[in-house]
């Protein structure tokens, strides 16, 4: 899985049958390499130039090759961490890289070569699992909840519990007594990022520490919370550059992270206004659970006690590895990835495309 914060590549190896129990095994992370990001970020940049019908720019191609070569790199880590051989692993649950996500347009864009992972790689490779969701009129987006579904069957915690992921984008899981709802809230990590990277030179804003230095301007906090995106229903989706860090220019560096930070939170409480009762507790996955300010942020918002992934048995920083892992094994099966109350689409959809090694 390489998500929206384009950090890097979590890699992940389960032992499932796309149904019941996933036992999760060994798992990594590979950070990219600043020149690898700089190229990803720049395909971002490029697809929203990109009309129907244009040649595919040499940008995007290049980028797409790379990170494909990149991501057969990280499983032959993990085997290696592992111990295990590429003969014994029947399929890889390969997302992609998405640089364009505008599902309204029955349009969503995960770069990654399928079949060149299959080859490189020696596994069979399921890939592109949100187009068929977006064509059938879903918003392609997020499709974890199954896999969240299947954790707290598994931990026995009883509903309603609400499990949200805090990547480039947020999103979250409400698990009620026999429904699933799940839908993006708002930013993520994604403007945080941007803004530490432009004030700080790093690529993220460390421990929270630039924002625990400044103090949230509730005037811009106030407007930002006004974006028609909160008065939409769910389920609804977003694009890692649907909101930016221009959001608070002209505060000091301190201030701004303080805000944009305040504002993930905020997003992430309003998601409250759409269950269909209240959540008995919170589970932050995703790297926005290791931000302290957040946390601190979304604690003080929703009314429900707040964990982090590790608190409650799970491996943060790699559920969503596991969950493609797990929709691969679906996806084999033409088992659903999809649910009209996960993604819109009028029925359950299966998906992905699946490349056999030769």
């Amino acid at each position: 899985m390489s998500g929206t914060s384009l950090d890097g590549i979590d890699a992940a190896l389960v032992e499932t049958d796309g149904e019941g129990v996933a036992v999760p095994g060994p798992a990594l992370t590979v950070p990219y390499a600043p020149e690898l990001r700089a190229v990803l970020r720049r395909a971002l940049d490029d697809a929203k130039a990109v009309r129907e019908g244009a040649p595919v720019p040499h940008s995007i191609r290049d980028a797409e090759r790379r990170s494909t070569e990149a991501h057969a790199d990280a499983v032959e880590a993990l085997l290696k961490k592992s111990g295990v051989a590429a003969r014994d692993v029947s399929l890889i649950g390969y997302h992609g890289q998405t640089i364009l996500h505008r599902p309204k347009q029955r349009l969503t864009w995960q770069i990654g070569d399928g079949a060149l992972l299959a080859r490189l790689t020696g596994i069979d490779v399921i890939n592109d699992f949100r187009s068929a969701d977006v064509k059938a009129g879903g918003e392609g987006a997020p499709l974890v909840p199954l896999y969240h579904a299947a954790l707290l069957r598994e931990a026995g915690r009883a509903p309603p519990v609400a499990v949200v992921n805090i990547g480039g984008v947020a999103n979250v899981t409400y698990i009620g007594n026999g429904e699933i709802l799940a839908f993006d809230t708002g930013p993520g990590n994604a403007p945080i990022d941007d803004w530490a990277q432009r004030h700080t030179g790093k690529p993220v804003d460390e421990h929270g520490a630039l924002a625990r230095a400044g103090s949230v301007d509730d005037r811009a906090l106030a407007a930002m919370l006004e974006h028609d995106f909160f008065l939409r229903v769910p389920p609804k989706s977003l694009d890692r550059l649907d909101f930016d860090a221009r959001l608070v220019e002209g505060l000091s560096a301190e201030d701004g992270a303080a805000t944009l930070t305040a504002f993930t939170a905020a997003s992430i409480a309003r998601a409250r206004e759409h269950f269909p009762e209240p959540a008995s507790v919170w589970i932050v996955c995703g790297g926005g659970r290791l931000n302290p300010v957040l946390m601190s942020e979304l604690r003080a918002r929703v009314n429900a006690p707040v964990l982090s992934a590790e608190d409650a048995g799970w491996r943060g920083d790699f559920i969503e590895a596991e969950a493609f892992a797990y929709l691969a094994a679906r996806a084999k099966k033409g088992l659903p990835l999809s649910l009209p109350t996960t993604t819109g689409v009028r029925e359950p959809m299966t998906g992905g495309r699946f490349h056999r090694a030769k």
